[in-house]
């Protein structure tokens, strides 16, 4: 008995191995949409084309359905439901609202076709941006700023009014790296420009940013109307660091103006190639007379025409230059005017400003 057993494994295995039958696909839901992503203004809408297949024979009715919208936003299909017949695709229109303060961002939604236990789902982008207004317009320069972490970066933005002389507010609500704070000044601005500063930290993490700029004011019917800019922050710490200073000559009354003929300090033991300059006014410290009388002078009283010159501007290693030195004409200087307002502006006589200063270059 021994020996017949051993023969019998032996003609088993000499016969081959065995293989499991084929087995039916299961059936299924496949969905596609067209287009990927879209890109709307708040308070508009956005139209997806869904599309259903039957796989593994599957046929029955597919119910619709969306997941993922941001807040404000709602999503409409027609026809809520297609049937299916094995091998067959059916197509629905996704309707997308938005409303006016649904948030500025980009969501990923989640459209699914549902069938009792069979189900298909597919991804679609919808990118929400701040509504444009045909009251203003925001342009910031530079458009891009480098800088170490720790430094400072500064923009300047300019107005287009279209008859809009109501206030607008700013703000920065995305794309600040770990760390940095945004300011504006003046900030609501009520002339043509305003200040951005971007104040980083040594521990902010190096890299390039993409900052959202917003402003915000109210036209004559009390409607909010937005204008938004975007500009590059990178933070590289192979950066150079200089100094900057300047002051303003004598003091200023309103309607007039004084050039900055700015010092660039360059410790480094090789030639500075600076490629962008810009000031704000931070701060004002008004006379003892103004304080004690408490007459009114800030930063909003003031503005900064910046340095209109040519770049490169090439800083001798371990110097210490001027723009006029430099050979720089005083009329490419920046500039700080006092602005000549209706209000009473007594508290500015005597006024000290306080400067900061920006800039960027690479050591050659």
């Amino acid at each position: 008995m021994k020996a017949a057993l051993i023969g019998i494994a032996l003609l088993l295995a000499g016969a081959g191995t065995l293989s499991a039958a084929p087995q039916n696909p299961k059936p299924g839901i496949t969905a596609q949409v067209s287009p990927a992503s879209q890109s709307v203004q708040q308070g508009q809408g956005a139209v997806y084309t869904v599309s259903l297949t039957s796989t593994g024979g599957f046929s029955g009715a597919v119910s619709l359905s969306v997941a993922g919208l941001p807040s404000g936003a709602a999503g409409t299909f027609s026809p809520a439901s297609v049937t299916l017949a094995s091998g067959t695709t059916a197509t629905a229109t996704l309707n997308v609202t938005t409303a006016p303060n649904t948030p500025a961002g980009t969501s990923s939604l989640t459209i699914k076709g549902t069938s009792g236990k069979v189900s298909g789902s597919v991804s679609a982008g919808l990118t929400v941006n701040y509504r444009v207004s045909t009251s203003f317009s925001v342009a910031a320069t530079p458009d891009s700023v480098a800088v170490p972490p720790g430094a400072t970066a500064v923009y300047t933005l300019q107005l287009t009014r279209n008859d809009f002389s109501s206030p607008i507010s700013f703000s920065v609500p995305g794309g600040l790296p770990a760390g940095a704070t945004a300011s504006f000044s003046p900030n609501p601005a009520t002339g043509n420009s305003t200040t951005l500063q971007v104040a980083t930290t040594a521990a902010s993490p190096k890299g390039s940013y993409s900052l959202h700029l917003v402003g915000t004011g109210k036209d004559s019917a009390g409607r909010s109307q937005n204008a938004y800019a975007n500009v590059q922050l990178v933070l590289d710490a192979t950066i150079k660091q200089f100094v900057l200073s300047g002051n303003v000559p004598g003091s200023l009354s309103p309607g007039s103006s004084a050039g900055l003929d700015l010092q660039i300090n360059n410790p480094n033991n090789k030639m500075l190639s600076l490629t962008n300059i810009s000031v704000a006014v931070a701060g004002v410290t008004r006379s003892e007379d103004a304080a004690a009388r408490n007459l009114p002078c800030t930063a909003a009283d003031f503005a900064v025409t910046q340095y209109s010159g040519p770049y490169p501007l090439a800083v001798p290693a371990g110097s210490s230059s001027s723009l006029s030195g430099l050979r720089i004409p005083p009329t490419a200087w920046p500039q700080v005017a006092m602005l000549d307002t209706a209000a009473n502006q007594d508290g500015c006589k005597g006024a000290a400003l306080q400067l900061t200063y920006s800039g960027s270059g690479q050591g050659n």
